[in-house]
């Protein structure tokens, strides 16, 4: 039986439930990591928020930035003994209206329209590798990051048990969105080992690129390590919602 956690973007899944993971392969449940928005734009042109999360990343391109991106992910995963699948959709920082304009300005807005397909065209590529017996961990979409919308409508348009874990770092930005985004669920909490928070602060700070642009409470090394055992801590574990 498979745990596949559904992650919009190269870091959420290991952000949100590093700990759970490595505790879980430990344990002999095999763990796969599906980050779908992290495709190779074309070549060309990004939009201004693209060029400024780059400069903040320390890339010189759209290209550079996937690549090394994906590799970050990899060597998360490592750390957590999870498998890593890579998908071909477009951050929303790099996808185009039909027109040719930017669709996006700012990440933590509603979808566009001309995104409208795009949860039923991820599901369909979720649906087509799935066993019957395969776990869904999904985000809430806490914070409200477009692409974690989006992935979150495609997991349920699937017709299948889901679970759903809370957006890290989102939740210490934006913990009003916690209640809504859960409502009607019932929650459980998956108990983490103290070995099982040291590989999860471990597997964060293998996502270098991204640790500048995660906001004040995680934009150091030394406030990952303090704001992931901080989160740790609440529980001892990592807090899931399921709707049944």
């Amino acid at each position: 039986m498979r745990w596949i956690y559904l992650s919009p973007h190269l870091d959420d899944a290991v952000l949100s439930a590093g700990g759970l993971i490595y505790d879980q392969t430990r344990s002999g449940i095999p763990v796969e990591i599906w980050t779908f928005m992290c495709g190779y734009p074309p070549e060309g042109e990004f939009s201004p928020i693209a060029q400024m999360l780059h400069d903040q990343w320390g890339f010189s391109s759209a290209e550079e930035a996937v690549r090394e991106r994906r590799v970050e992910d990899k060597n998360a995963a490592a750390i957590l003994s999870a498998m890593t699948v890579h998908f071909d959709f477009l951050d929303c920082i790099y996808r185009r209206g039909s027109s040719g304009e930017w669709l996006y300005s700012e990440v933590f807005v509603p979808p566009q329209q001309e995104d409208a397909d795009l949860p039923a065209q991820i599901a369909e590529t979720i649906s087509a590798r799935l066993n019957p017996d395969d776990v869904l961990v999904c985000q809430l979409s806490v914070g409200s990051h477009v692409d974690h919308v989006l992935v979150r409508q495609a997991a349920e348009l699937l017709g299948r048990p889901l679970r759903y874990d809370i957006d890290v770092p989102y939740i210490f930005y934006k913990p009003q969105e916690l209640e809504p985004k859960s409502a009607g669920m019932k929650e459980s909490v998956h108990s983490v080992t103290e070995s099982g928070l040291k590989s999860w602060q471990e597997a964060v700070l293998a996502y270098k690129s991204q640790i500048p642009t995660l906001g004040a409470v995680f934009d150091t090394p030394e406030k990952v390590h303090e704001s992931i055992q901080t989160y740790w801590f609440e529980r001892k574990g990592v807090r899931l919602f399921h709707t049944s």
